[in-house]
Formats: structure tokens, sequence, C-alpha cells
């Protein structure tokens, strides 16, 4: 039997993020991503037998090497305030690797929303350990009394904003300044903790 190699199984998950970025996961066609790849259909079929499996496949990839850092933040003994620094950097560093993922998930939330968030759960997107962390600071008066879940919420839709309007802040704000958009998604991994933590500070 024929080994599957590590080469040609990447070629085919880069080919389906492009497809399914394109075409979303319903208008996406096996033929179109082994097209994309380079490679026959018989061999995609090979390495993926379902269109869902490569789906997930995509998503795997993606979260594999963020998920263990986003859970290393939970358990370490930082203070609220230098976890949050750290979530939004890794979370801008995940978005910036995988700059599909927003476009990609706003829309398949939209065909099936109980698939992705199943899939988003088994991968640990936002783990709930912070959040008992966050109630003990704001019971011992230490931050302001805002719900744990809004400041999660607050960070994580600051940091995938940027990425979901690509197209409007390049186009419109930049001029189309590749440069200029990344010189700005590094300065996010500064000014959104910082507008968090200032946000949720005691006066």
């Amino acid at each position: 039997m024929q080994e599957k190699d590590t080469n040609t199984e990447t070629l085919i998950l880069e080919a389906a993020k492009k497809v399914f970025v394109l075409k979303g996961f319903d208008g996406a066609r096996m033929q179109e991503i082994a097209d994309e790849a380079g490679i026959n259909k018989a061999l995609l079929h090979y390495y993926f037998r379902k269109k869902e499996k490569l789906f997930e496949a995509v998503f795997n990839e993606a979260f594999s090497k963020f998920v263990p850092k986003i859970w290393k933040i939970q358990r370490s003994d930082q203070t609220v305030f230098e976890k949050i620094e750290e979530a939004a950097e890794q979370y801008i560093n995940l978005f910036k690797e995988n700059p599909h993922l927003p476009i990609f998930v706003l829309h398949e939330l939209s065909r099936d929303s109980e698939y992705v968030v199943n899939l988003l759960k088994i991968n640990g997107v936002m783990p709930p350990l912070i959040v008992s962390q966050i109630q003990k600071e704001i019971d011992e008066g230490k931050i302001e009394d805002i719900p744990p879940l809004q400041i999660l919420v607050n960070l994580l839709s600051m940091c995938i904003f940027p990425f979901a309007a690509r197209p409007i802040i390049l186009g419109i704000l930049l001029n189309n300044d590749v440069q200029a958009f990344d010189a700005f998604i590094e300065q996010r991994k500064k000014e959104i903790p910082r507008f968090i933590i200032k946000a949720i500070s005691k006066k």
C-alpha cells in the first residue's frame, strides 16, 4: 500500500484553504482542490476520502500549534493583565499565519453554525480557565466589575476584525499599502491589550 507523503498532504491542505475561502464549503469541489494542488482527484481521495474530512483537517492544521500556547497562558501564574497581553499576541499571530480563517469561519457559521462551533470547541479556541481568574480579581477589587465573558469576547473580536475587514482597511484606509497593513497589525498586539487593560483597571 502506498505511504502517505507529508509534503503532498501539506500541498493539499494549502490548496483546500484557497478553494474553501473562495467558494465556501458547499461551493468547493474536490476536483477544484485537486487542480489547485496540481494532483489528480484519485490521489486527493487517497489522502482525504470526503470533503468534510478535508475541511476538518484545515481547521485542525491551523489550530494545532496555537491551542497549546493558549492553554499554557491559561495555566500560567501570570496576572489577568499579563494573560490579556499574551493572548492578544497569540491570536494575532494565528490570524497572520492563517489570514483565511476569520472570513472562512464567518462564512461557514452562516452555513452550518453547529458544525463550526463544535470544531472550535474541539480545538479549544477560548478555554474557560481564565474566566474564574478574572472573576476572582473582580471580587478582590483589583479590576472593574465587568462580566468576564464580555472581556474575553472584546479581546477576541478586536483581534479578528482587522483580518475579516482587511479589504476595507487596506483598500480604503491604507491606499492598498500592504506594508502599512502589516505594521498596523503589529501595532494591534500592543494596542488591543492596552485598550482592554485601561478599560478594566480600577481608576
